[in-house]
């Protein structure tokens, strides 16, 4: 198929049991990408209502999309965990051509990010969390999805960052400051990495109506209106759709670079 610009290729979402980074697996996939899909928690998709097990998640989309998948289990906080999980890839797929990485975001889904979550009054042990599974993530998985593309000369590395990084907030310190880390560590790599041939960009999403997003928002939000106006919150595919330009033909020379998706909320130099 003329549009299958991927086919073949190997992905890995993390994160991909919902939300986001469903959507993004599932759009690799109808380009003709072999995909691993990641997630922390077997029933993690049906905490949010975007499915049942990451098991029956995979299964759907290589049904979908005709392409290979596999389910793979792993706390990406842990380094031992992490290395198993690009290496099962690597066996049951091939080798990674494609790193998406998603995971992060709040602590739990049962409880969210940690309130309050501001510069003085938080925990210790839930500013490790944030910092561990936005930022330690992004770069342990980074690493260990490196070593295998560096071999090949090619490969391309999507980390998710997220307009928090780039504006104070109020009630966000700690998951701003770990997706402004995220967002440093990828111009940092993206240096490194191009003398091999390897292209390493950050994509950072706004407001985003995924299944979590809607079950946190109170009341009726003005912002939840679907077209006619760029002063509204996300839809899942108009990010998703990013994607594709960073993993296929027209972001071949473009690396380093972080892009908000966010409708202009925030219209400034990064």
């Amino acid at each position: 198929m003329a549009d299958r610009l991927l086919e073949g290729k190997v992905a890995l979402v993390t994160g991909a049991g919902r939300g986001l980074g469903r959507s993004f697996a599932e759009h690799l996939a109808s380009l003709g990408c072999h995909i691993g899909i990641h997630g922390m928690r077997e029933n993690g998709p049906a905490e949010y209502g975007e499915g049942t097990t990451l098991t029956a998640t995979a299964k759907e989309i290589a049904e979908a999309s005709g392409v290979k998948t596999h389910r793979i289990l792993g706390d990406l906080t842990n380094a031992h965990d992490v290395k198993r999980v690009i290496e099962e890839t690597c066996t049951q797929l091939g080798p990674i051509d494609i790193l998406v990485h998603n995971a992060g975001g709040d602590i739990a889904a049962a409880g969210g990010k940690p309130n309050p979550n501001d510069a003085v009054d938080i925990k210790l042990e839930d500013v490790r969390s944030v910092l561990d599974r936005n930022l330690l993530s992004t770069i342990l998985v980074c690493q260990e999805t490196a070593k295998v593309m560096i071999p090949r000369k090619s490969g391309r590395i999507l980390t998710l960052s997220s307009i928090s990084a780039f504006k104070g907030l109020p009630n966000s310190s700690i998951y701003a400051t770990a997706k402004a880390g995220v967002v440093e560590y990828t111009r940092c790599l993206a240096e490194q990495l191009r003398s091999h041939n390897i292209n390493v960009n950050s994509l950072a999403p706004g407001d985003t109506r995924t299944g979590r997003f809607l079950s946190n928002r109170k009341g009726d939000d003005g912002r939840l209106v679907t077209d006619g106006t760029l002063v509204r919150i996300g839809m899942v595919d108009e990010v998703t759709r990013v994607v594709e330009f960073f993993a296929g033909p027209l972001g071949a020379f473009v690396t380093g670079q972080v892009l908000r998706v966010d409708g202009g909320s925030q219209i400034w130099p990064a």
